[in-house]
């Protein structure tokens, strides 16, 4: 074949041109392609989403969802069964996470992310991994037993999370005149509520659960048992990337058919008392998919 001075000149005029077009091109690479390319499966986690994704004492990632994806990435080295497959972990942020995938910065997101249909125009997820809804967290001696005792005070809540319209929607809906406050995240949440910035703090009660085992002294909150939204959580994963999303969803199902994945429950949440709940464990065996 000839060499073509012409048509090359182009191709670099284009490049030159047109540079976004080589970064689309390279994160529109299916996401298997990329690690066997790479030799890493890059896992992005959360560090402020306990018991779910947060870091331990040693800075380690650890929790429920990081567990889960551990398996996934099991599943990944024995479908490169021939070659050498590093799992790297990334801290990513709550407002970070969904460009974090769509960037081709992390290959999946372990974290609390709901699965919503907005959401879906940007990213893949996985079946679901969880089931919770909206609730609020408050100092036990505030007095506060529900919702409607909020009226007239500060409610405060994470930027960048579904929980911001849900909380707004339910607030309206039921009349309650609560300031609703945004904050970056959930630890200075955290940190309005203990000061009295806040009168309380609004996000899915598995996440509330988090922040009570870690207190200091967990008996100075009060968690409400009342549910204003429903979140169905999922591992995030880069759209239209079929084989990827069969090879994670392979994952999740062997676990529930087993049910290996009661013991990771228990060992993050069920080991403060919580049993599964109801809709919990329906999520678990609607989603034990057959081979």
């Amino acid at each position: 074949m000839k060499h073509n001075p012409c048509a090359t000149s182009l191709l670099i005029a284009a490049v030159l041109a047109f540079p976004g077009l080589i970064v689309a091109a390279e994160h529109s690479e299916a996401t298997l392609d990329k690690i066997a390319r790479t030799g890493e499966f890059v896992i992005g986690y959360r560090a402020d989403a306990s018991p779910l994704s947060y870091e331990n004492s040693e800075g380690q990632p650890s929790g429920y969802s990081v567990d889960l994806c551990r398996r996934v990435a099991a599943s990944v080295k024995a479908h490169f069964a021939d070659k050498e497959i590093e799992t790297k972990y990334v801290r990513i942020t709550a407002d970070e996470r969904i460009s974090a995938i769509v960037d081709g910065d992390v290959d999946i997101e372990c974290g609390s992310t709901t699965i919503t249909l907005s959401r879906q125009e940007r990213v893949d997820f996985s079946i679901p991994t969880f089931v919770t809804g909206g609730s609020v967290l408050t100092l036990a001696a505030s007095g506060v037993q529900g919702m409607s005792d909020l009226s007239g005070k500060k409610i405060g809540v994470a930027k960048d999370t579904t929980t911001v319209e849900q909380l707004r929607a339910h607030l309206q809906k039921n009349l309650i005149d609560a300031e609703v406050v945004i904050v970056d995240n959930r630890d200075i949440g955290m940190r309005y509520l203990n000061r009295g910035d806040i009168d309380a703090l609004a996000s899915d009660q598995i996440v509330l659960i988090g922040q009570i085992i870690e207190a200091i002294d967990p008996k100075r909150y009060s968690l409400n048992n009342e549910i204003f939204s429903y979140e169905p959580y999922g591992l995030v994963m880069r759209r239209d990337d079929a084989d990827f999303r069969l090879l994670v969803n392979k994952s999740l199902a062997q676990l529930y058919r087993s049910g290996a994945h009661v013991d990771i429950y228990y060992k993050w949440i069920g080991r403060i008392g919580i049993n599964v709940p109801p809709i919990l464990a329906a999520m678990y065996q609607l989603n034990a998919l057959p081979e």
